[in-house]
């Protein structure tokens, strides 16, 4: 199976330098790594987890206080960087040439990994959506901290290419074991 976006091909674009970049890198990567494990023991595609798990928080963005300090709870009570970063993914998706109907689950699953801009209620997920989910919240930290864990560029880079590979391995397996 050809994939028409890889990770890294996401990972190098400079709107997912800055803004998935701004947002946390190591914790985008780690939640990739996670939603593609995650997606192998529940039967959804680990090509669409990883990706959705990686641009999750791509509509983040910063959030000061009139002192020019980063304040958290002003954040999280006026967050909705699940609805930016839904749209913000799609577009990026489709412009580098992703499957419409993929980027638009992956959109999806962007858009509902979180329930922190809903004034109640509980959000209804599919599998994909509920991988991604999961997935970000095995690797948060108390007051946000897993957007603030470091990672170099080539490192990053790495991570990225290995999680590619085994994304790869494992579409081409499914693939074998359906043809034969």
């Amino acid at each position: 199976m050809k994939r028409n976006v890889t990770l890294e091909k996401l990972f190098i674009h400079p709107i997912v330098q800055k803004y998935v970049g701004r947002s946390g890198m190591a914790h985008a990567i780690s939640v990739a790594e996670m939603a593609y494990d995650i997606a192998l023991k529940t039967n959804v595609n680990p090509d669409l987890a990883a990706k959705a798990g990686f641009l999750h928080d791509i509509g983040h963005y910063e959030w000061y206080s009139k002192d020019g300090e980063w304040n958290y709870e002003m954040y999280k009570e006026n967050d909705i960087h699940a609805i930016k970063g839904a749209a913000r993914a799609h577009k990026l998706l489709v412009r580098c040439g992703e499957n419409l109907h993929d980027a638009k689950e992956i959109a999806l699953a962007v858009l509902l990994h979180t329930d922190s801009y809903l004034p109640e209620g509980k959000l209804h997920l599919n599998s994909l959506q509920t991988v991604v989910a999961e997935a970000d919240e095995k690797d948060e930290e108390p007051g946000g901290g897993h957007h603030y864990r470091e990672i170099d560029y080539f490192s990053a880079l790495e991570r990225i290419q290995v999680l590619d590979e085994r994304i790869q391995q494992t579409l081409q397996s499914n693939s074998l074991e359906q043809t034969s």
